[in-house]
């Protein structure tokens, strides 16, 4: 009797539980949708900081499609319209604060090449130094100096939980209002925009404009899932609903770093890549375009010792598949530098095991700019270290195709790494003549006066190309 008066109550609870499903259309027991983010914004608000940077711009005005002869009159004439020019530019992002002590984590792009850094918290500013900063990444870390305040941080959240449908909050500076909360959804994991060699975006249609960048991406739990980075809005200035954040989980690794040795340290094996496409994996007798097809490999390099060679295909690296190419790069720069990794191979139509030890991207000879261009162009090549470029002696051919006077002194720019000084006020191909108002003669002698200067010393340099002649300013770091 008790069991039937059991079922009859049971079967009564299942029919009003499936009308509840009907009427609710089969979400009832999905996560509602927030009734407000107040209560979240107002708790996250002071963690998230404006930050405006300046810097000096210099130019020279060249107003003239000629040049005249060398000691003619006109030469003199028309000096003062070629004289350098300054003038400042400045820059407005977002960032937020990790450490109660000030430590604050934004893009690079936000604060490369600045002067001045000024971090607002509130309706406070204070000045900001750069602890480290990485180009590969877009990262940067600022610490707030010349105050003893304290402040609220907020931490990492795990973004490998995050799903693509999870609300999600952003909060920044766009187009320099200050603080201004969107919300949102994730809208798709993985993203490949061709940024940097590491893209592993996440993608959100929470509205992110031109000044959002460095701001957090916060779940609703308050915690940092992402780090707003870029946007697409073509032919437009504002947001179309498409935004990347980079993942906390890939970006704490290189905060990490960045706070304790001031630069990153990222595994490197010396190995320029491609995609395996349809047609190479059926060549290959491969089971479905998989894995890392090695172009070339770099003489004396990790790989190079390890014994890879042109042609071999990398399927695994430490026991992680290697999907597609873009894999491979993000798997050897998370990587410690140093540790021998077991790699497996796919040579002449068959799986081989190997061993390689990693060496450190940064210290490797080769320069990159931020898509993995290798920007060295010589075997002779000379790296001056503290300017973070690479030169080389001049010779008949570049007076040739410089036009440049047969007794020219000096040497030519051949690389020249995103993170110098250098960078974005000269150019490969540069020939610099003089350093500190000495004559330069050779790429050991130059790199003598660089390395005699100390370091927050303002440096002098003058460079020509194509029978131009100019005058760069810089401050050694």
């Amino acid at each position: 009797m008790v069991n039937q008066r059991l079922m009859k109550t049971l079967s009564k609870l299942v029919l009003i539980l499936s009308i509840l499903l009907v009427i609710s259309g089969n979400n009832l027991f999905a996560r509602p949708a927030p009734e407000s983010f107040a209560d979240l914004a107002e708790k996250l608000m002071p963690s998230v900081v404006n930050i405006s940077t300046t810097q000096t711009i210099k130019t020279t005005a060249n107003p003239f499609p000629f040049q005249f002869p060398p000691g003619s009159p006109f030469e003199d004439m028309f000096r003062e319209f070629n004289r350098p020019t300054e003038r400042k530019a400045s820059s407005l992002g977002s960032g937020f604060i990790i450490d109660a002590k000030g430590i604050v984590v934004t893009n690079n792009h936000v604060i490369n090449n600045a002067e001045d850094i000024l971090v607002r918290v509130g309706d406070k500013e204070y000045k900001a130094k750069i602890i480290g900063a990485d180009p590969y990444a877009d990262l940067a870390v600022l610490e707030i100096i010349d105050t003893k305040d304290k402040f609220t941080p907020v931490s990492f959240g795990d973004s490998d939980k995050a799903r693509v449908g999870d609300w999600v909050v952003a909060i920044g500076n766009p187009f320099g209002l200050g603080g201004t909360v969107t919300s949102g959804i994730i809208s798709a994991r993985n993203r490949d925009i061709g940024m940097t060699r590491y893209d592993d975006f996440i993608q959100t249609d929470a509205s992110i404009n031109q000044g959002n960048s460095g701001g957090p991406l916060f779940n609703l739990n308050g915690e940092v899932v992402g780090i707003n980075t870029a946007i697409i809005a073509p032919g437009q200035n504002g947001s179309v609903g498409i935004g990347f954040a980079i993942p906390s989980n890939a970006a704490s690794n290189v905060i990490d770093q960045l706070i304790k040795y001031g630069e990153t340290k990222r595994g490197w094996i010396g190995v320029r890549i491609q995609e395996v496409s349809k047609e190479i994996a059926e060549i290959e007798k491969l089971d479905k375009p998989q894995g890392a097809l090695i172009a070339s490999v770099s003489d004396g390099g990790p790989a190079d010792r390890a014994g890879l060679q042109a042609g071999d295909i990398i399927l695994e690296f430490d026991g992680k598949k290697v999907d597609t190419m873009r894999t491979l790069p993000k798997l050897v720069a998370s990587t410690e530098v140093g540790k021998k990794v077991p790699l497996k191979i796919w040579r002449n139509k068959k799986s081989i095991d190997k061993t390689i030890i990693l060496g450190r991207l940064e210290s490797s000879q080769d320069f990159k700019d931020e898509t993995g261009k290798t920007l060295r162009t010589n075997a002779d090549d000379f790296d001056i270290e503290k300017l973070k470029i690479s030169v080389r002696t001049i010779d008949d051919n570049d007076i040739e195709s410089k036009q440049l006077d047969k007794k020219t002194q000096g040497v030519v720019i051949t690389g020249i790494s995103p993170d110098s000084v250098l960078a974005g006020k000269a150019n490969v191909g540069d020939v610099i003549v003089e350093a500190q108002k000495k004559k330069v003669s050779s790429p050991e002698q130059f790199n003598k006066i660089i390395a005699d200067a100390k370091s927050g010393e303002n440096l002098l340099l003058v460079l020509v190309n194509t029978n131009q002649r100019r005058y760069l300013g810089i401050k050694l770091d």
